[in-house]
C-alpha cells in the first residue's frame, strides 16, 4: 500500500512538472513586446529659467471670481449668464458625461457578469444524422432556460488598467470643460472691456465735436472781423464733419460689440442691445504668487488636462502589454432544457456547466506588437503636448506681466503728455479767439490733444485687457483637486510608463 501511495505521488509530481513545462513552453512561444519602449518624460517646470521673467512677488493666485476685482455688477451677471446657457459649455458638459459613461463601462469589465436567457425552438431533426430514434425525423419543441455567470480573472491587470485609463480620461475631460469655461469668461470679459474702450473713445470724439464746433464759431467771428477768410471757415467745417463721422463709426462699433457679447452669451443679437455702458474699475494690484512655475501645473486647466492624458496613456500602454499574456475567463451556467412543455419544469430537465476558458496569444502576425507601438506613439505625443503646453503657459505668464509693466510705464508719460497737450490746446484756442494765433496753430494743438486723449484711453483699456489675460494665464482660479494633482507624482508616473515592465502609475 505504501509503495502504491509513493508511486501515485511520484506520478502526480511528474504530471505537474509536465504541465509546468508545457505551460512554460507555451509562454515562451507567445508573442512578446521585447524592444518596444519609450524614454519620453514630462518636463518639470523648475527646469526652465524663469527667475527674472516671472519673479516671486508675494501675490496670490486669482480666485474663481477674478472678474469681481473690476467692480462691475453687470459684468459679473453676464459671466454667470454665459456659463449657464452657452452652447460651447453644454458641449463640454456632454463630453464629460460621455467620458463618465465610458468609465462605467470599463468598470463593468472588472466585475463578475450574471445573465439569464430563455429560448424556444421548433425543429425537425434529421433521420440520418446524430439524433437517434424516437426523435430522428420528428418535429420537436425545445425549451431552454439558463442562468449564466462569468468572470475574467484579469491576472495581468488588463481590465484594471483600462479602468484607470478611462478614469484619467474622465479627469482630462473635466479639465477640458474648465478650459472651455475659462476661455468663454475671458472672451466675455475682454469683449466687455472692448465695449468700455469704445465708449471712452466715443466720449473723446464727442468732446472733439464740441471743441471743433467752438472753433467753427470763432472762425465765423474772425471772418466778420476780417481776420480770417472763408478758407479757414471751410477747413473748420471739414474738421467738424470728420469728427462727426468718427463718432458715427464708434456708434456702429458699439452696436457690433454688443452683438458679439450676445453671441458669447449664447443668445440672439437683441440680447446685446440690452447691455448698458460698462462701469469697470482699475482692478487689483498685479503681483505674482510664490512658487509659480511649480504650482502652475495644477492651476491651469489645460496643463491639468494634458497631464491626465499622459496618465491615461500610461495605463493604455500597460493594458496593451497585458494583451501579450494568457487571458483566463471562468464561466458557469445552470438551467432547464427539455423537449416540449410538459417536462420543462422537472428535475430531469436540469442542465449545468462550468469551466475555464483560456486564450493564449502565440502568433498573431505582429498585431499585438503593432498595437503596443501605437500606444507608445500616442504616449510620446501626449508627453510632447504636455511639455509644449507647459512652455506656452510659462511664456504667457511672462508675456502678460511684461506687457502690464510696460503699459504702466507708458501711462505715466502718456498722462503727462495729455496734460501738456490739453493745456496747449486751450491756450491756442484762447489766443486764436483774441487774434494772437492763426487757425493752423489751433488745429495742430487740437489734433495733438485728441491723440493724447486717445492714447491714454487705449493704454488704460489695454492694461485692463492684460490683467484679464494674466488672470487667465494663471488659471483663472482653477485648481486640480484630484489625488494626482502633485506634478512630481504625475511626472514619476509618466516616467514609469516609459519602461517595458508593467508598473502601476503612482496616484
Amino acid at each position: 500500500m505504501k509503495s502504491q501511495l509513493i508511486n501515485r505521488a511520484a506520478r502526480s509530481r511528474v504530471a505537474q512538472a509536465g504541465v509546468t513545462v508545457i505551460f512554460a513552453a507555451a509562454l515562451s512561444a507567445c508573442a512578446n513586446y521585447a524592444g518596444i519602449s519609450s524614454d519620453r518624460q514630462m518636463a518639470q517646470p523648475q527646469t526652465y529659467a524663469t527667475e527674472q521673467s516671472i519673479p516671486q512677488d508675494n501675490g496670490h493666485w486669482p480666485a474663481a471670481d477674478w472678474a469681481d476685482q473690476f467692480g462691475d455688477a453687470q459684468l459679473k451677471a453676464l459671466l454667470a449668464e454665459a456659463l449657464k446657457g452657452n452652447p460651447s459649455v453644454e458641449q463640454a458638459r456632454a463630453r464629460v458625461a460621455a467620458a463618465a459613461a465610458y468609465s462605467d463601462t470599463a468598470k463593468a469589465a472588472t466585475m463578475p457578469q450574471l445573465g439569464a436567457t430563455y429560448s424556444f425552438t421548433r425543429q425537425q431533426f434529421s433521420s440520418t444524422a446524430l439524433v437517434p430514434p424516437p426523435y430522428a425525423g420528428s418535429w420537436q419543441s425545445e425549451n431552454k432556460g439558463l442562468l449564466s455567470a462569468s468572470y475574467d480573472l484579469d491576472l495581468w491587470g488588463k481590465n484594471r488598467e483600462a479602468l484607470k485609463a478611462s478614469l484619467s480620461q474622465l479627469q482630462a475631460s473635466q479639465a477640458d470643460a474648465e478650459v472651455v469655461g475659462l476661455t468663454l469668461t475671458s472672451s466675455m470679459a475682454r469683449a466687455y472691456n472692448q465695449l468700455a474702450r469704445l465708449y471712452a473713445l466715443r466720449d473723446i470724439a464727442q468732446q472733439e465735436i464740441t471743441q471743433r464746433e467752438r472753433i467753427d464759431r470763432i472762425t465765423a467771428g474772425r471772418i466778420a472781423s476780417g481776420l480770417d477768410t472763408h478758407v479757414e471757415r471751410k477747413t473748420a467745417q471739414a474738421n467738424l464733419a470728420t469728427s462727426r463721422a468718427t463718432l458715427a463709426a464708434l456708434d456702429g462699433s458699439i452696436v457690433t460689440t454688443r452683438y458679439q457679447l450676445a453671441a458669447l452669451l449664447g443668445a440672439g443679437p437683441d440680447r446685446g442691445l440690452a447691455i448698458t455702458r460698462p462701469a469697470l474699475g482699475v482692478g487689483d494690484e498685479v503681483r505674482l504668487p510664490e512658487n509659480l512655475p511649480a504650482d502652475l501645473v495644477s492651476r491651469r486647466p489645460d496643463l491639468v488636462a494634458a497631464k491626465w492624458r499622459v496618465d491615461a496613456l500610461t495605463h493604455d500602454v500597460k493594458e496593451a502589454k497585458a494583451e501579450f499574456y494568457p487571458d483566463i475567463n471562468l464561466s458557469a451556467a445552470i438551467g432547464l432544457d427539455a423537449f416540449g412543455f410538459g417536462r420543462f419544469l422537472t428535475a430531469a430537465s436540469r442542465t449545468a456547466s462550468a469551466g475555464p476558458a483560456i486564450h493564449l496569444p502565440i502568433f498573431d502576425g505582429g498585431q499585438l506588437r503593432a498595437q503596443l507601438k501605437g500606444r507608445y506613439a500616442e504616449f510620446d505625443y501626449a508627453v510632447a503636448t504636455y511639455n509644449q503646453t507647459l512652455v506656452t503657459a510659462l511664456s504667457e505668464v511672462a508675456t502678460q506681466l511684461a506687457q502690464i509693466r510696460s503699459t504702466d510705464q507708458q501711462l505715466v508719460d502718456a498722462e503727462a503728455a495729455q496734460d501738456a497737450a490739453r493745456g496747449a490746446d486751450q491756450l491756442a484756442l484762447t489766443q486764436y479767439k483774441a487774434g494772437l494765433a492763426n487757425q493752423l496753430t489751433v488745429l495742430n494743438a487740437d489734433t495733438t490733444a485728441l491723440a493724447a486723449d486717445q492714447q491714454v484711453a487705449n493704454l488704460r483699456m489695454n492694461r485692463r485687457d492684460q490683467q484679464i489675460a494674466l488672470a487667465v494665464a494663471l488659471g483663472g482660479g482653477y485648481a486640480d483637486h484630484a489625488d494626482a494633482a502633485n506634478p512630481a507624482t504625475a511626472s514619476a508616473a509618466a516616467a514609469s510608463a516609459a519602461n517595458t515592465q508593467p508598473v502601476v502609475a503612482a496616484r
